[in-house]
Protein backbone atom coordinates (compact mmCIF):
# COMPACT_ATOMS: atom_id res chain seq x y z
CA UNK A 1 0.00 0.00 0.00
CA UNK A 2 0.97 3.81 -0.72
CA UNK A 3 0.51 6.23 1.57
CA UNK A 4 0.65 9.94 -0.14
CA UNK A 5 -0.45 12.60 2.46
CA UNK A 6 -3.79 11.58 3.74
CA UNK A 7 -4.66 8.89 0.46
CA UNK A 8 -4.38 5.00 0.70
CA UNK A 9 -3.34 3.51 -2.53
CA UNK A 10 -3.37 0.28 -3.03
CA UNK A 11 -1.04 0.06 -6.27
CA UNK A 12 0.65 2.19 -8.63
CA UNK A 13 -1.92 1.99 -11.01
CA UNK A 14 -4.72 3.55 -8.52
CA UNK A 15 -2.12 6.26 -8.11
CA UNK A 16 -2.14 7.30 -11.50
CA UNK A 17 -5.29 6.94 -12.43
CA UNK A 18 -6.05 9.39 -9.55
CA UNK A 19 -3.89 12.21 -10.34
CA UNK A 20 -5.27 12.11 -14.37
CA UNK A 21 -8.53 10.23 -13.96
CA UNK A 22 -11.54 11.77 -14.28
CA UNK A 23 -13.19 13.82 -17.01
CA UNK A 24 -11.58 16.72 -17.92
CA UNK A 25 -7.97 16.03 -17.16
CA UNK A 26 -6.89 13.76 -19.76
CA UNK A 27 -8.26 16.23 -22.49
CA UNK A 28 -6.61 19.42 -20.57
CA UNK A 29 -3.21 16.76 -21.07
CA UNK A 30 -4.42 16.04 -24.20
CA UNK A 31 -4.39 19.55 -25.83
CA UNK A 32 -1.52 20.78 -23.94
CA UNK A 33 0.72 18.20 -24.75
CA UNK A 34 -0.16 17.92 -28.86
CA UNK A 35 -0.48 21.88 -29.19
CA UNK A 36 1.86 23.32 -26.42
CA UNK A 37 1.42 26.64 -24.02
CA UNK A 38 -2.40 27.64 -23.99
CA UNK A 39 -4.10 30.34 -21.83
CA UNK A 40 -6.95 29.87 -19.58
CA UNK A 41 -9.59 31.01 -22.23
CA UNK A 42 -8.02 28.98 -25.32
CA UNK A 43 -8.25 25.36 -23.01
CA UNK A 44 -11.72 26.47 -22.46
CA UNK A 45 -12.85 27.01 -26.06
CA UNK A 46 -11.18 23.86 -26.61
CA UNK A 47 -13.30 21.74 -24.10
CA UNK A 48 -17.26 22.94 -24.34
CA UNK A 49 -18.98 21.73 -21.72
CA UNK A 50 -16.39 22.36 -19.11
CA UNK A 51 -17.24 24.78 -16.68
CA UNK A 52 -14.89 27.87 -15.95
CA UNK A 53 -14.95 26.21 -12.28
CA UNK A 54 -14.16 22.52 -13.44
CA UNK A 55 -11.07 23.86 -15.74
CA UNK A 56 -9.95 25.88 -12.45
CA UNK A 57 -10.03 23.45 -9.98
CA UNK A 58 -8.83 20.55 -12.77
CA UNK A 59 -5.69 23.26 -13.50
CA UNK A 60 -5.19 23.81 -9.79
CA UNK A 61 -5.15 19.91 -9.13
CA UNK A 62 -2.85 19.43 -11.92
CA UNK A 63 -0.59 21.96 -11.03
CA UNK A 64 -0.34 20.56 -7.61
CA UNK A 65 0.11 17.40 -8.26
CA UNK A 66 3.43 19.15 -10.85
CA UNK A 67 2.22 17.66 -13.95
CA UNK A 68 0.78 21.20 -15.02
CA UNK A 69 3.15 24.30 -14.58
CA UNK A 70 1.27 27.63 -14.40
CA UNK A 71 3.17 30.32 -15.58
CA UNK A 72 2.07 34.02 -14.48
CA UNK A 73 3.08 37.06 -16.69
CA UNK A 74 3.33 40.46 -14.45
CA UNK A 75 1.33 42.26 -17.09
CA UNK A 76 -2.16 43.98 -16.74
CA UNK A 77 -4.28 42.44 -17.37
CA UNK A 78 -2.78 39.42 -16.30
CA UNK A 79 -1.84 36.94 -18.41
CA UNK A 80 -1.57 33.08 -17.48
CA UNK A 81 0.04 30.21 -19.53
CA UNK A 82 -0.40 26.65 -19.14
CA UNK A 83 1.92 23.98 -19.81
CA UNK A 84 3.01 20.42 -19.22
CA UNK A 85 6.30 19.51 -16.53
CA UNK A 86 8.55 17.39 -17.48
CA UNK A 87 6.64 14.59 -15.56
CA UNK A 88 3.49 15.69 -17.55
CA UNK A 89 5.24 14.86 -20.59
CA UNK A 90 5.89 12.02 -19.54
CA UNK A 91 2.11 11.02 -19.48
CA UNK A 92 2.08 12.02 -23.63
CA UNK A 93 2.51 8.17 -24.52
CA UNK A 94 0.43 6.58 -22.25
CA UNK A 95 -2.71 8.94 -23.15
CA UNK A 96 -1.42 8.19 -26.78
CA UNK A 97 -1.30 4.35 -26.50
CA UNK A 98 -5.16 4.89 -24.95
CA UNK A 99 -6.39 7.39 -27.91
CA UNK A 100 -4.99 4.48 -30.13
CA UNK A 101 -6.81 1.55 -28.01
CA UNK A 102 -10.16 3.80 -28.00
CA UNK A 103 -9.63 4.29 -31.98
CA UNK A 104 -9.04 1.23 -32.21
CA UNK A 105 -11.99 -0.37 -30.44
CA UNK A 106 -14.48 2.05 -32.28
CA UNK A 107 -13.46 1.14 -35.70
CA UNK A 108 -13.79 -2.60 -34.94
CA UNK A 109 -16.08 -3.48 -31.80
CA UNK A 110 -18.44 -0.52 -32.17
CA UNK A 111 -18.84 -0.74 -35.70
CA UNK A 112 -19.69 -4.01 -35.41
CA UNK A 113 -22.55 -3.54 -33.49
CA UNK A 114 -23.97 -0.73 -36.60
Amino acid sequence: MLHIGDKTFNCEKELTLSLIGGKWKMLILWHLGKEGTKRFNELKSLMPGITQRMLINQLRELEEDHIVHREVYPVVPPKVEYSLTNQGESLMPILESMYEWGKNYMDTVLESKW
